[in-house]
């Protein structure tokens, strides 16, 4: 079975950023934004991740992350999408820094 953790990278008063690691590898990202009453989140999981490990991921989060970090809450929602990493964009050098896609990023529909 694989490993998950997460990677803190960003914390704010109102919410933390972090990198999913499966076995060390990144597999993903998640963003929770802290509310009154409610955790509101979105992660963005590889093309690889199954329905069961994106349910292991959500458990992760529910017991983990948000009751961890004692946050009184009476929901939490969380979108969850699911596809490949293009990369990363800085507004610094204003190139995408690519991911570990396999071929050209989709054509835009704009």
């Amino acid at each position: 079975m694989a490993q998950f953790y997460f990677e803190r990278e960003v914390r704010t008063p109102t919410g933390e950023c972090y990198t999913i690691l499966e076995d060390g590898k990144p597999v993903g990202r998640l963003d929770l934004h802290f509310v009154p009453g409610m955790v509101h989140g979105t992660m963005i999981v590889s093309e690889s991740q199954t329905q069961d490990t994106i349910q292991e991921l959500m458990s992760m989060v529910d017991e983990d992350l948000t009751d961890a970090v004692g946050i009184e809450r009476e929901d939490l929602v969380v979108h969850v999408h699911q596809g490949r990493d293009l990369g990363v964009f800085t507004q610094d050098d204003s190139t995408l820094h690519e991911g570990h896609s396999d071929g050209p990023p989709p054509a835009s529909g704009a």
